[in-house]
């Protein structure tokens, strides 16, 4: 039905072997035979599909009510990972409007701001105690963690400040490298807290965040870390790294 092409390069992050990333729009039939084989993940390097070193191509089969999906409920790194895609071909009557889908799904969702910018916050003061009870008990797993967390959330805090969509882990650091408002050195806090994870680090990184603004701050970040990290196999799912 059509294909579009995204990812690093078109978002002008790519390198000169960064790889091409595309979706390919088929019906839903195709879809569904697809997913019985699994294969719903193209990879290849070979083919004639590309013609430099290193080079490959891969991306994924999805379906039109996929994108309209994505454009209505997606999280923000399914959002992201459509900024800058272009319609390369297409040949349905009905997808003679898949630009205008594109942009918006590529749309900030204003409307989940607010809520998640306090669910950072909260983060970061859950993160802020254990950097400082794990370097205590000499627990260097749960440091590392905390600290990557720390950085994370610190992060997505500033992006939506921003309005900018996060982009997932492999990009967050360029994203944020880009944004206009933010507190100076963050970049270095940030690099400093992971490299040598520890209270001195993480003050100096939470700090930067915490009084960058007169954040609307959670009631309790207690009971909102709870809510979100703790409880939230009420409500869905867990992630497979809590299930």
């Amino acid at each position: 039905m059509a294909i579009l092409i995204g990812g690093s390069q078109a978002k002008g992050l790519g390198r000169e072997a960064s790889d091409v990333d595309f979706c390919w729009v088929v019906t839903d039939e195709e879809h569904e035979r697809r997913r019985a084989t699994g294969a719903l993940v193209y990879c290849a390097s070979d083919e004639g599909l590309v013609d430099y070193p290193g080079g490959y191509v891969d991306g994924k089969i999805v379906t039109h009510d996929f994108l309209r999906e994505v454009r209505d409920r997606g999280s923000e790194p399914a959002r992201a990972a459509f900024l800058g895609a272009m319609v390369a071909w297409s040949r349905r009557p009905e997808i003679d409007r898949m630009d205008e889908l594109v942009r918006a799904i590529a749309t900030y969702p204003e409307h989940e701001r607010a809520h998640k910018m306090q669910g950072f916050i909260a983060q970061l003061e859950a993160m802020r105690y254990y950097v400082e009870s794990a370097e205590q008990h000499d627990n260097r797993y749960l440091l590392s963690w905390a600290a990557c967390r720390a950085v994370l959330f610190g992060y997505r805090l500033i992006l939506a400040h921003n309005r900018i969509l996060y982009p997932y882990h492999k990009w967050v650091r360029a994203f944020v490298t880009d944004a206009p408002e933010k507190p100076e050195d963050l970049l270095r806090l940030a690099d400093a807290l992971i490299e040598a994870p520890g209270k001195r680090t993480g003050e100096a990184f939470f700090q930067a965040v915490l009084s960058f603004r007169d954040w609307d701050r959670p009631a309790q970040w207690q009971t909102r870390f709870m809510d979100d990290s703790e409880l939230n196999w009420l409500h869905a799912p867990p992630p497979l790294e809590d299930a």
